[in-house]
């Protein structure tokens, strides 16, 4: 008998599609979509792959997608890394230089151990920023987030008490003050670790409650599954960067109101600009991160990271370095 045919065989790859006032003998075939795939002659319908796999050209079989995530071999993961290195170097150079000349005025003025725990701060952050970089683990997920908000919130909280310091100071030195009890190191060092603990509480609360975990991301990029570490909780990340914010808003006004004080050594217009440079990077941070995904959206936190603590090393060391170095005759008690 025979074959009551009026087209070709639809081949692996195509589904058959019925041809409306045809016979079902006649029949169009349809090449599957992107992330389908069918392997047999004349199938029916076409298979969707699952979500960690992609179909391959000929849309005939399912393949693994390749993982990715921000890598060191990177462009922008080297880059990245390259920066954090030599700005972790920049401030390790500078403690260097502020432990040589520790008796000197300059160094001296403004709470020396301050200065000292803020570049040692700053060296953390830089650092810090390599646990956002490389295969992400859940040990990792955990450790990031909590280790920069904490160093973090002890680099802001160390200007703030600097700040406070030359506020106290000053004011200490009018008559009938009650002020000169409070003047000295100890405040200071107070102040930090107050500071320090309410991110360390914000950090606490959400491991307990909502701990960051890894995540395979297999919407944002087409052809890839991209690692990477969900926050667990978008309300407590934005609550530990609003936590440093307020305090740098604080530092900031705390600066601008000192920014006329009569030292000369008097590093509260540096404390200004790089307070102002701080909320401009992270106000441009929140947008940017939102619109922002898999890995560039790493790549948006890690420089604002880097960005906002470049700014605090430079804003506030850079001209005391200059002094140092390039006119010392500025760096005595007597000029």
């Amino acid at each position: 008998m025979p074959l009551s045919q009026c087209n070709e065989p639809c081949a692996p790859g195509y589904r058959k599609a019925k041809i409306e006032g045809k016979p079902s003998c006649c029949y169009g075939c349809v090449r599957c979509a992107d992330g389908e795939m069918s392997n047999t002659t004349d199938a029916a319908n076409c298979e969707r792959c699952s979500e960690y796999q992609k179909s391959n050209t000929e849309r005939t079989e399912c393949l693994l997608k390749a993982i990715n995530f921000l890598s060191y071999t990177d462009t922008m993961g080297a880059s990245l890394t390259a920066i954090a290195f030599i700005l972790f170097i920049t401030a390790s150079v500078v403690l260097g230089i502020f432990v040589k000349y520790w008796e000197t005025p300059i160094v001296r003025a403004n709470n020396q151990n301050l200065s000292c725990l803020l570049l040692i701060s700053l060296m953390l952050c830089f650092l810090c920023t390599l646990l956002f970089i490389g295969r992400p683990t859940q040990i990792c997920c955990l450790l990031r987030q909590v280790t920069f908000g904490i160093v973090f919130t002890i680099s802001v909280s160390s200007v703030l008490a600097k700040t406070l310091t030359v506020i106290i100071a000053f004011n200490a030195t009018k008559p009938g003050s009650k002020l000169k009890k409070y003047v000295g190191t100890q405040l200071a060092i107070v102040l930090v670790i107050i500071c320090s603990l309410g991110s360390t509480g914000i950090s606490a609360v959400w491991m307990a409650s909502h701990p960051p975990f890894l995540e395979a991301d297999t919407v944002s990029e087409m052809d890839t599954v991209f690692l990477m570490c969900n926050e667990g909780s978008v309300l407590f990340f934005f609550c530990a960067i609003g936590y440093m914010t307020a305090l740098a808003l604080f530092s900031f006004i705390a600066a601008f109101l000192a920014k006329d004080f009569p030292d000369r050594f008097n590093e509260a217009k540096n404390i200004t600009f790089s307070m102002l440079g701080f909320c401009s990077v992270w106000g441009a941070f929140v947008p940017a991160y939102l619109s922002s995904k898999g890995s560039r959206m790493v790549a948006v936190e890690i420089f604002a990271i880097l960005s906002s603590s470049a700014g605090l090393l430079g804003c506030i060391f850079a001209p005391k370095c200059y002094i140092i170095f390039l006119q010392p005759e500025l760096n005595t008690r007597t000029f």
